[in-house]
């Protein structure tokens, strides 16, 4: 009998345990020895995958992104165009100073001319100026033209809500005589009155001023009255509301004037020299405006307008007429005098 021959192959490796088998022999060993039992390790987790951040939308360019943007790119420009819009351009600025100076003279007054321009020079620009259309009568319409445009701003910007501010009596400042000729003497006030015309009624009032203030209310304010050449005082004013004049003595239905006049207004020569202005009788009737006959908290002196003047605060100084003989109510504005020089109708603040 032959021997056999040992086997070629290699003999086999023991399985390998796997996770499940270390588990229970460490949990056969563990009940021998009587440890408790063995809690497998728990298997490792994952993390949760990272959320992704949402991308912002673009900002809309603007015109700044796209000039930040843009590269400098150099231009090149020929010496000759380069000389001629040097010239263009001194030519536009030569012709606009020259049209700005030419504006300007043209705008000035005659007497303002005469005196930085005298003699034929003057003359011979005016003449030129005449045959472009730059005449006096020209420019008259045309500062026309701007005042009452801006008179039109100021009668739409008008409230008779709105008051000027008032004044403590310790603020009172001293009141000059501003009469725009002479001061007329005391003797016409014994025998002032106050004509009344335009009423409801139809017929024409002449009133004392025991009259007025004997069926009138009387009131009082302190008010700064400001004058058109740069001047301004703060005076306690005592007298009757206009207001309450046209409720008294209403007038007559479609009049929307006041107009009032001093028939013993005098020139500087001591001449008659009738002095007029025109009040809407919106403005009449504000709270503020007052027909004055006390100052001070004494009869109006003769200075500034005794026995009964116009107060209207919310306008300049050449509305508030002093010694007041007749109110007139109209249906159309009524001349104004110092309108008819250049001045504004309607002189408000």
């Amino acid at each position: 009998m032959s021997e056999r021959e040992p086997d070629a192959r290699e003999p086999e490796s023991p399985p390998v345990a796997g996770p499940e088998a270390e588990v229970e022999a460490a949990e056969e060993a563990a009940e021998s020895e009587g440890m408790p039992p063995v809690t497998p390790p728990a298997a490792p987790t994952r993390p949760p995958p990272p959320t992704p951040t949402p991308t912002p939308a673009p900002r809309p360019r603007g015109l700044l992104d796209a000039i930040a943007d843009r590269a400098d790119e150099p231009v090149e420009i020929s010496r000759r165009a380069l000389v001629a819009r040097s010239r263009r351009d001194f030519l536009l600025f030569a012709a606009g100073v020259v049209a700005s100076a030419a504006g300007a003279w043209w705008l000035l007054p005659d007497s303002t001319r005469s005196r930085l321009l005298p003699g034929v020079a003057r003359q011979r620009l005016d003449t030129l100026g005449a045959r472009v259309g730059l005449s006096g009568e020209a420019r008259e319409r045309t500062l026309d033209r701007v005042l009452t445009f801006d008179d039109d701003v100021a009668e739409a910007l008008y409230s008779k809500d709105r008051r000027v501010r008032t004044y403590d009596r310790s603020d009172v400042t001293p009141l000059r005589n501003n009469y725009a000729g002479r001061t007329p003497g005391p003797e016409y006030v014994a025998s002032w009155t106050l004509a009344l015309s335009g009423l409801a009624s139809g017929r024409s009032e002449r009133l004392t001023i025991d009259d007025l203030m004997g069926r009138l209310p009387r009131r009082e304010q302190v008010t700064r009255l400001i004058c058109v050449e740069g001047w301004s005082a703060i005076a306690w004013w005592g007298g009757i509301r206009f207001a309450d004049l046209l409720k008294a003595y209403p007038p007559a239905p479609g009049m929307r004037w006041a107009a009032l006049r001093s028939g013993v207004n005098l020139d500087f020569h001591g001449r008659p020299d009738p002095y007029y202005v025109s009040i809407d009788l919106e403005t009449a009737r504000h709270p503020q405006t007052l027909l004055a006959t006390h100052l001070d908290g004494q009869p109006l002196p003769v200075a500034h307008g005794a026995p009964l003047r116009l107060l209207v605060p919310m306008k300049l100084g050449l509305k508030n007429i002093k010694v007041v003989t007749e109110i007139a109510y109209t249906a159309t504005e009524p001349p104004d005098y110092w309108n008819e020089s250049g001045y504004s109708r309607y002189d408000g603040l």
